[in-house]
């Protein structure tokens, strides 16, 4: 589904199918790294990380790279008030609230082709942890989405690159096991207070180094990026310069 605006107020649904498409080039003659990014939502509680997002498309729009979202079409697990930080009783479509981030140009999750493609990025927030997996509810005992584990599949065996950050990572360590994979540091303070994640996925297998906000780690044998984001209680613009580098690097693979 993709969503165009059409004058003030109105908005026209139409269709949208994900083609197999050549790779393009700019007018520099530099070839033009086509990126997928996968949405879980919009708003930290309940679905993609707003901020993560945003830097994720201003660091691939300043890099010159074309731009496709995505998110399943499937209802949120719940829909959390972020005044209040509880959930209410209303339900929401993951595919739709992404849409809020995306600016209406949005595409199913079922739609995307790995091969048209040369990277793949998934930002954080506990959409991931609700929508796209069940880590919120299960822990360590956590299964990912069907349609995830695919596409993430499809671009690990197309040898293709992956960034994640903040919460993401924890898809790869499900799809891609003994992957090496960063989500900040593994000991908890009032600085990193999720590091319980860390000492998870090192008992699920996975190599885990600490990081610092601005640092990523790249997984060279499986073409993943992965930095902490949000996992740290660090400024915003620290944030934003550790997602930079994290894009930097996935192209770099492309």
């Amino acid at each position: 589904m993709r969503l165009h605006l059409r004058g003030v107020g109105t908005v026209r649904e139409t269709a949208h199918f994900t083609v197999k498409s050549t790779p393009s080039t700019s007018v520099t003659g530099k070839m033009v790294k086509r990126v997928a990014v996968i949405l879980s939502g919009c708003g930290v509680y309940d679905g993609t990380e707003v901020h993560e997002a945003s830097a994720v498309m201003v660091h691939l729009s300043r890099a010159g790279a074309k731009v496709q979202m995505f998110a399943p079409d499937v209802e949120m697990m719940h829909v959390v008030d972020h005044c209040e930080g509880k959930p209410g009783t209303d339900k929401r479509n993951v595919l739709q609230e992404s849409a809020r981030i995306a600016r209406g140009d949005i595409t199913d999750l079922a739609k995307l082709e790995v091969s048209a493609f040369d990277a793949l990025v998934i930002p954080g927030g506990f959409g991931v942890a609700k929508n796209l997996s069940d880590w919120a509810t299960k822990g360590k005992d956590y299964s990912i989405s069907p349609q995830i584990e695919k596409v993430i599949k499809g671009f690990h065996q197309a040898k293709k690159p992956m960034g994640m950050c903040c919460i993401s990572p924890v898809l790869a360590a499900k799809a891609i096991p003994g992957c090496e994979i960063t989500v900040g540091h593994d000991t908890e303070c009032e600085k990193w207070p999720y590091a319980q994640v860390a000492k998870t996925m090192v008992e699920l297998g996975s190599k885990h180094l600490n990081k610092h906000v601005g640092e990523v780690h790249v997984d060279s044998k499986n073409k993943l990026v992965t930095t902490s984001a949000f996992m740290c209680n660090a400024p915003i613009h620290e944030i934003f310069d550790g997602l930079g580098v994290m894009i930097k690097e996935v192209l770099k693979l492309a």
